[in-house]
């Protein structure tokens, strides 16, 4: 039985290390990227059957890519490993399209056990968040996420690069458009939002986890 093709996204060197010691022996690693962006370009270059990626990721944030690789290859099966503990956060993940949701946190073995049960199309929830993930997707029901973002995808993608720091000169050519174009969205976003300074917008990417704090 050949062995599950594995993916890893997690751009801090010494997690990345530490996850590809953990799995070699179980999978086939077929890759690893440190930005989402880059993650893109591995996911059509490697056809991995499970892709492990963080949220809080470089030049295009993890929630965002997975949203991006879903509508390229709907059958993708994507876990997303993460600090973060928020079910609302998790909720959301699993509205863009994941497979499995794990805290970094979680023992080994159960990225591990993860893995192998997403590879087979199954879904997975960390038991550190299962019970109330559970209960809040239940009380949401099929209502719409009202705590969502107003934004486009790709505003979206604009308001990430210019919170980590990013001149628009450099946000337009990682989105391949011109400077007046990512100029443009930019006042789009303000106007969306409310916010009249850059540092408002960097607090909203904050508050919507398209950075880290």
């Amino acid at each position: 039985m050949p062995m599950i093709k594995v993916l890893l996204a997690e751009d801090h060197t010494v997690v990345a290390e530490g996850l590809r010691a953990l799995l070699k022996d179980s999978f086939e690693l077929v890759g690893m990227v440190h930005d989402g962006r880059a993650l893109l370009d591995a996911v059509e270059k490697l056809h991995p059957d499970v892709i492990v990626t963080d949220i809080s990721m470089p030049l295009l944030n993890g929630l965002d890519a997975v949203k991006q690789i879903r509508a390229r290859r709907p059958s993708a099966r994507i876990i997303v490993l993460t600090m973060h503990s928020d079910t609302q956060l998790a909720a959301d993940a699993f509205r863009a399209g994941v497979s499995g949701y794990l805290l970094k946190i979680s023992p080994g073995e159960e990225l591990i056990n993860a893995i192998r049960e997403v590879a087979l199309g199954r879904s997975y929830v960390t038991t550190l968040l299962a019970k109330d993930l559970i209960t809040l997707l239940i009380e949401a029901g099929a209502a719409p996420n009202e705590g969502g973002s107003p934004l486009t995808p790709r505003q979206r993608e604009v308001i990430q690069l210019i919170a980590e720091g990013r001149t628009m000169k450099e946000a337009a050519a990682i989105l391949h458009m011109s400077p007046r174009t990512a100029e443009s969205h930019k006042y789009e976003i303000m106007h969306a939002l409310g916010v009249k300074t850059t540092a408002e917008l960097v607090q909203y990417a904050i508050r919507m986890k398209l950075v880290g704090e």
